[in-house]
């Protein structure tokens, strides 16, 4: 199957192009496509990577199963027979990619679980000694597996910029001291609940960014979950703290991009075949390790 970089469905505009996801209206409900675009750096890449539109996309609906009774999601069907009409014709692009979801009204902050050092979570610690206003002990390792998950809320980026960690009070602030309280538990239970099942496969879950919004009065878990772009997936045989870990996700491609220097400005460079072959296969496995299934 050819890699799809960008939907075209003649007579029917996107209402977001993102760096990922083509987002289409469907009345009370929204069509949400995940191309096989890639960002590295905050920059789309030009070469797409096959089939990581539709492991975005089946992972996150067997996460959303496997998650359904901590909270309600916005997710009503992948059956493109189930769509309207109109988008019946794009069955080509749309199939295997793509879910009809609610509305939302989205929440603004990025609902973020951390179970080890990793990321910009180590880097906090290396600089405060904590994650978002969180004291840690000290002496902790680059990877080292935290005593208990915490939550570390983020602001949702503008295009071109970087999320920002802010602390739980900032978050209250923003949200509301009771809609923060809610988002917190929930976030730390569906990461408790997915950082067990993931284990049973032989993968850590590090790390996950959770996106929630409400459908009337409803508080709903929405937009993707648990995916290798949301989270960071270590296989669980080769762990060893005090240092960065493989992972199931872009990491071949930063790696490339490092190697060759590029300065982080547009344009940004194509991708040979090897990297393009390794990401896509790092995407498929993740797939295949979490649900048993192939793609």
């Amino acid at each position: 199957m050819e890699p799809l970089f960008e939907t075209n469905l003649t007579g029917i505009e996107p209402l977001v192009r993102g760096k990922v996801r083509d987002i289409y209206d469907a009345g009370d409900f929204l069509v949400i496509v995940a191309t096989d675009r890639l960002s590295a750096f905050d920059y789309v890449l030009q070469t797409p990577i096959p089939d990581k539109g539709r492991v975005l996309t089946q992972l996150t609906i067997f996460w959303l199963d496997l998650l359904r009774d901590i909270v309600p999601n916005h997710f009503v069907s992948a059956n493109v027979d189930e769509y309207p009409s109109g988008f019946h014709p794009y069955r080509d692009q749309l199939e295997g990619r793509s879910m009809l979801v609610r509305r939302a009204k989205m929440i603004e902050v990025e609902c973020v679980a951390r179970g080890y050092v990793a990321g910009s979570a180590w880097k906090d610690y290396r600089r405060d000694g904590s994650i978002c206003g969180i004291p840690l002990p000290a002496g902790l390792r680059e990877s080292d597996r935290l005593s208990e998950p915490v939550f570390t809320p983020a602001t949702k980026a503008q295009s071109g910029h970087h999320d920002e960690n802010i602390s739980f009070e900032a978050a209250s602030a923003q949200l509301g001291e009771s809609l923060a309280d809610r988002v917190r538990a929930l976030t730390l239970a569906l990461y408790s609940r997915a950082a067990k099942y993931a284990e049973t496969r032989g993968i850590i879950i590090a790390d996950t960014k959770f996106e929630f919004g409400f459908i009337g009065d409803q508080l709903v878990l929405a937009d993707e979950v648990l995916t290798p772009d949301s989270s960071r997936f270590w296989p669980r045989a080769s762990y060893q703290p005090g240092g960065p870990q493989a992972s199931y996700d872009k990491q071949y491609v930063r790696d490339y991009l490092e190697s060759i220097h590029w300065n982080k400005q547009p344009p940004a460079p194509s991708l040979p075949p090897d990297v393009v072959r390794e990401t896509s296969e790092k995407y498929r496995e993740a797939y295949r390790e979490l649900t048993g299934k192939p793609l």
